[in-house]
């Protein structure tokens, strides 16, 4: 039984960066939307993600007055270092492009992203329960969720997937009218968030021959650091004298002191892999961020591809309402995929350049090269800075048309 029916010209279910930025985009434009999300608001705003904000998606924030925070608390950063061979590296992408990298962790922008949600006074539903999605394939979408024991109807003109890669929205799509690209790793990454001094000011990758350890900061006396580990790794074997001994073990520099070690506040396994989705959207329903592709974290991408989404489907749907012009709406996938194969290769090159993939020495000496390669050439520095920084974004977030 229907207890509430709710008309809007967008349903967006997903309240992670995706679906937030999206509804403000839209709602800067005029176009009503609903935000729909099956996690709690504690639960949203404590989720730890990645940290590391192009320059790109930043100048997006900004334009639409989603940063001022960002602005204020941010760690700004030139680039990253890399270290092997006991010897640490700089890359100073800065000092080619005159951009930069913006450490925030997701959760302070996801809960900038509610805040401004918030403000808007527009429908934003947390704890929504048994979420389906009907009629993609027509110019009437509706979504049905429970919230607070009342079982509500959006009819909507479109729906927004920002729910992830195991949300509803990615099952209602015809699976035999796209095309699914996938490659998993044979590693996995364990995190830890701890309470340490940065090894250095920004983040570091070290390639060491038995496996990456990453090195990354969530502030001065916060890090968040990570260890290259076999798949199939049960978290309960590591205990914390053994992460720490192995991250000291392979970022050992004669450059730099020794590793500080500290009370580790939080750690997490999770598994890398690529998956990109072909075409992004079927009839009334658009897939964005996880819900259409998933990067690994080597590269930092995953956030800034999402809102990378947003842009485009913004720009898509302010010129339908406008015009009535359907064409950007259906050229979606066309426009946003080859940034998302750019984003895609540039992480494919770093997790097969940073991590162990092989046994053997071959296998080192080639990863060895492309290292000495990034640290010697200004133009290898240039090229990975180009994208590490934010390639350009499709499409501005709202079209130049206007009506008529």
């Amino acid at each position: 039984m229907i207890d509430n029916e709710i008309r809007c010209q967008v349903a967006i279910i997903g309240a992670g960066p995706a679906g937030l930025t999206l509804a403000h985009m839209l709602h800067l434009q005029g176009i009503d939307t609903v935000v729909v999300e099956r996690q709690s608001e504690t639960h949203v705003r404590a989720r730890i993600r990645a940290g590391v904000v192009e320059q790109t998606t930043v100048d997006l924030l900004t334009e639409i007055g989603l940063a001022d925070r960002l602005h204020r608390e941010a760690l700004v950063h030139d680039g990253f270092y890399i270290r092997f061979d006991r010897t640490t590296h700089h890359l100073d992408f800065h000092r080619h492009l005159g951009r930069h990298a913006f450490v925030y962790g997701q959760t302070e922008l996801v809960a900038d992203l509610i805040d401004a949600r918030r403000e808007t006074a527009r429908p934003l539903y947390f704890d929504a329960d048994d979420v389906t999605v009907d009629g993609i394939d027509s110019d009437r979408p509706t979504v049905e969720f429970t919230h607070d024991g009342s079982r509500t109807r959006i009819t909507a003109d479109f729906v927004a997937g920002c729910d992830g890669f195991h949300g509803i929205c990615r099952q209602v799509v015809d699976r035999t009218a796209i095309r699914v690209m996938d490659r998993s790793y044979p590693f996995a990454w364990l995190g830890i968030l701890a309470r340490t001094t940065p090894v250095t000011d920004e983040g570091m990758y070290c390639a060491h021959p038995d496996g990456l350890s990453v090195h990354s900061m969530r502030g001065p006396e916060l890090t968040r650091q990570y260890l290259q580990v076999p798949a199939d790794t049960d978290l309960a074997d590591w205990s914390d004298e053994r992460i720490w001994t192995e991250l000291r073990r392979r970022s050992a520099a004669d450059d730099h002191p020794e590793l500080e070690t500290g009370e580790i506040i939080e750690r997490s396994l999770a598994p890398l892999r690529s998956v990109v989705t072909d075409p992004m959207q079927q009839g009334s329903l658009f897939l964005l961020g996880d819900a259409a592709h998933i990067v690994p974290p080597t590269g930092a991408k995953g956030l800034n591809l999402a809102v990378s989404d947003a842009c485009v489907l913004s720009h898509a749907l302010g010129v339908w309402y406008a015009v009535s012009d359907r064409s950007a709406l259906d050229a979606y996938s066309a426009t946003a995929l080859p940034r998302i194969w750019q984003a895609q290769a540039f992480s494919w090159n770093l997790t097969t350049t940073l991590h162990r993939l092989g046994d053997g020495e071959f296998d080192w000496q080639l990863r060895r090269a492309r290292l000495q390669r990034w640290t010697s050439s200004a133009d290898e520095e240039r090229a990975l800075g180009e994208v590490y920084l934010g390639l350009p974004f499709p499409t501005s977030w709202q079209p130049e048309v206007v009506p008529a």
